[in-house]
């Protein structure tokens, strides 16, 4: 876990949903990586969020819009005043249609908030209340939580259901541990057994756990999301009720469901366009034509962006500005200089991001200045190179199906999750090949202008789909995977976190370059 990871999982509440600074615990990480803060061990007590209710007891039913229902098993005896905040809120229907509106993959999902910014609600009494922390109550998978603005007294309607890491280990725990947080043998125990978020405790009040439905917040949590983790289409909470346990079966842990790990899935860049669905095809002077197959069910605002410009001539005659062999060719600045350009709506807008869509060869993006809230009418279109298992594992965490495509048909892996991946070549992906070839200065501007002639809106034909580099003659007939050596592996690492300078290396693809 490194210390960017540590920093993004402070838990916000009734700051606005964009800020970390200054929530949860106050840790500072030094350049070394050792926290300046220590905390006290805590005592030895039985964790008990895997205690099942009784028949008659209080539980809550909550309905997640086009994903389904989870109950939860709540805990007064632990947590009095949290669980009735929540339950009387609930009675008065105050979270009824209400979003989600801050989600974090492998972290948590975030909602409660009547202004959806992360900057409202309040308590079923008023303002904020202090709900308090309790040690036999642990941020396990599917613990119902919280959120505040800097210590428990600043409680309010506002609360969180845990996911987590799943695979919580003694060396995770050193890593927490090296950072001052402390954890008894219990706490580590459950979280070996059951994952989730364990340097958050002690920082939240934590009063119910999920007895049934961890799968659909599981599910829920992948859902695709902008630079400030919320959701681009609104995931609602169509109710949450009051209700009592009648002895129906408890699934306390993932590993109890029908479950699809949504990592598992296939990357989803080379779905088949339906006859008569929206295409883009680029010309470009001297090299040929490529089509685009494009993904608005992903990331909608995107694609609208790019086809609306494309449908106003905004990208005719525009260069690529700046190739870079075996890594991208970056274009759609009216100034060509790396410095201009602007979405539909003026200025920058957030195009948001889809665990699923990769930086797979042929991958069409938009270029960024630090967060896709920076998107605006500059793209590129990916190359990259071929990785083996070891290289692909020093450069990126990628799921299964990512790295197979990496290692078959290769692309940028480090780029994954920085930037707006919003449709993938289908046809011409040799055309892009022979682009990245141009010569170019030291500032990868090409010696000669390679010029867009023009990106026209077309509908699916059906014509033939040539995804892969080895559906084409000359390119991806290598066996042999690129090498990466070590100098290159930590410039690439370093590259996802680097702000953005006037000069920047080849495995950013950031806007302001020249």
């Amino acid at each position: 876990m490194n210390k960017k990871k540590l920093l993004a999982l402070a838990l916000c509440g009734l700051m606005a949903a964009s800020s970390f600074a200054g929530c949860g615990k106050d840790i500072e990480i030094s350049d070394n990586g050792s926290s300046v803060a220590e905390t006290t061990a805590p005592a030895e007590v039985d964790i008990m969020n895997f205690t099942a209710p009784e028949n008659g007891d209080t539980i809550i039913e909550m309905n997640i819009r086009d994903y389904g229902t989870v109950k939860i098993r709540l805990f007064p005896e632990y947590a009095d005043k949290a669980c009735e905040n929540f339950v009387e809120l609930a009675k008065k229907g105050y979270y009824d249609g209400l979003t989600f509106h801050r989600v974090i993959k492998d972290f948590m999902i975030q909602g409660g908030d009547p202004t959806g910014t992360g900057g409202g609600g309040e308590s079923v009494w008023g303002g904020e209340f202090d709900g308090g922390t309790d040690p036999h109550l642990a941020h396990v998978s599917g613990a119902l939580a919280y959120a505040n603005s800097g210590g428990t007294e600043t409680d309010g309607s506002q609360f969180y259901i845990v996911t987590g890491v799943q695979d919580v280990t003694d060396n995770l725990f050193a890593s927490y541990e090296g950072y001052g947080y402390s954890f008894s043998n219990k706490q580590k125990e459950i979280f070996k057994q059951a994952g989730g978020a364990p340097f958050l405790d002690g920082s939240y009040t934590v009063f119910g756990q999920v007895i049934d439905g961890l799968d659909v917040v599981f599910r829920a949590q992948y859902v695709a999301t902008n630079a400030n983790d919320k959701p681009l289409n609104d995931l609602v909470i169509d109710s949450v009720k009051v209700t009592e346990y009648n002895g129906e079966e408890i699934k306390w842990y993932l590993k109890d469901y029908d479950y699809d790990d949504p990592t598992k899935a296939d990357v989803v860049n080379y779905t088949a366009p339906a006859e008569g669905e929206t295409i883009v095809k680029m010309k470009i002077k001297d090299y040929g034509e490529v089509k685009f197959k494009l993904f608005p069910e992903y990331v909608p605002e995107a694609v609208e962006n790019f086809v609306t410009h494309a449908k106003e001539g905004y990208y005719d005659g525009l260069t690529f500005h700046r190739i870079i062999d075996e890594f991208m060719i970056q274009g759609g600045d009216p100034l060509g200089t790396g410095t201009g350009g602007e979405s539909i709506w003026g200025g920058k807008f957030d195009g948001g991001k889809y665990f699923n869509l990769i930086h797979a060869a042929g991958a069409l993006a938009y270029a960024n200045s630090g967060g896709t809230d920076s998107d605006g009418s500059q793209f590129y279109i990916v190359t990259g190179s071929v990785f083996d298992e070891d290289s692909i594992a020093s450069v990126a965490s990628c799921t299964d199906s990512a790295k197979k495509v990496y290692t078959s048909y290769g692309g940028a892996p480090w780029l994954d999750g920085n930037y707006t991946v919003f449709g993938q070549v289908f046809d011409g992906l040799d055309v892009v090949f022979k682009v990245q070839k141009a010569e170019t200065n030291d500032s990868d501007k090409p010696l000669e202008d390679v010029i867009i002639e023009s990106v026209t809106v077309e509908e699916y034909d059906g014509s033939p789909l040539r995804w892969y580099p080895s559906d084409y003659e000359g390119i991806g007939d290598s066996t042999e995977a690129e090498e990466t050596s070590e100098e290159e592996t930590e410039a690439e690492e370093e590259s996802s976190e680097a702000e953005t300078t006037e000069e920047t290396s080849e495995e950013d693809v950031t806007e302001g370059t020249v």
